[in-house]
């Protein structure tokens, strides 16, 4: 049942073909149509953004595997495929991060989407900062941490790298893949119960006081965790896009011996989200701007 849900998580890499228009997989072979042709708003922004030719690679690229008859598990046809990525990063509070988002959000397309779902480990500042700038389809938690917060319950009850806490972990990460979190809060509530309230000195890790900020955990974001769902509407589960470009940025400004003032970090952030974004927005930017200030 795990190998199961690790193979689905693991197939959102592999390729995917996105529910395409005709109007987008249509190349237009007429080469000598009107430069200034209408087009969607859609169709506009993907063109801007480069992806509608990553529409028509995916595309096309299964078509070729599938007319040389190469195995193609059929179910893969059916994931979302990811087209595009852009990035924002600051240094400052929330509040700042969620105002370039939804500016992010806005030029690529936020109100032409048919759904927008958000996707995140869970902090608390992120629900916040969604009732502030966004309206979401989906707020999903990304099913790792979701799964990482069951083991840690698993070892709490049972103690670490014992069989007892990987048959329990086993369990209820089962019933998180099912969608029964109310399943999941009841089982940790009792537990937690027999184990009595958290003390004052309990240190952190301590078991009782692990069960209840993980029943607590589970209880506020229970409305966040509908996974047969979010599959079933092919919406991604886990983060780890954001993860690694989180990585992409701590490893320009976080290495050894590198320190920055508020003025310095900023640019350097801004430069850098430029520069791992797909839509060319990096040469775009040095286009009319000289490489050095003289």
């Amino acid at each position: 049942m795990r190998s199961e849900r690790r193979q689905f998580l693991a197939a959102t890499a592999a390729l995917g073909l996105a529910a395409v228009s005709p109007a987008l997989r249509a190349r237009g072979d007429d080469k000598d149509k009107k430069q200034d042709e209408e087009v969607s708003a859609p169709e506009d922004l993907m063109r801007e953004h480069g992806v509608l030719n990553r529409i028509l690679l995916i595309y096309e690229e299964g078509l070729r595997r599938l007319h040389a008859k190469e195995d193609v598990a059929p179910d893969v046809f059916h994931k979302p495929a990811a087209l595009v990525r852009t990035q924002v990063a600051t240094s400052r509070d929330a509040e700042a991060f969620g105002t370039m988002a939804r500016v992010e959000a806005e030029r690529r397309g936020y109100r032409q989407a048919e759904a927008v779902i958000a996707l995140g480990d869970g902090g608390n500042w992120i629900d916040p900062l969604l009732e502030r700038e966004f309206h979401v389809r989906a707020r999903i938690i990304d099913w790792y941490h979701a799964s990482q917060h069951l083991w840690d319950c698993a070892k709490a009850i049972h103690g670490p790298q014992t069989p007892a806490a990987s048959a329990l972990a086993e369990r209820l990460e089962a019933w998180l893949w099912d969608g029964k979190v109310g399943k999941i809060i009841r089982a940790l509530s009792e537990h937690a119960r027999q184990l009595g309230e958290p003390q004052t000195t309990d240190p952190p890790q301590h078991p009782r006081r692990v069960l209840s900020q993980n029943v607590g955990y589970f209880t506020r974001h229970q409305d966040h965790m509908d996974y047969p769902r979010y599959r079933a509407n092919g919406w991604p589960i886990g983060s780890g896009e954001t993860e690694a470009a989180v990585k992409q940025f701590n490893k320009r400004v976080k290495g050894t011996e590198q320190f920055w003032t508020d003025a310095g970090i900023e640019p350097i952030l801004c430069l850098r989200a430029a520069w791992l974004s797909q839509d060319d927005r990096w040469p775009r930017y040095w286009e009319n701007r000289p490489a050095y200030v003289k």
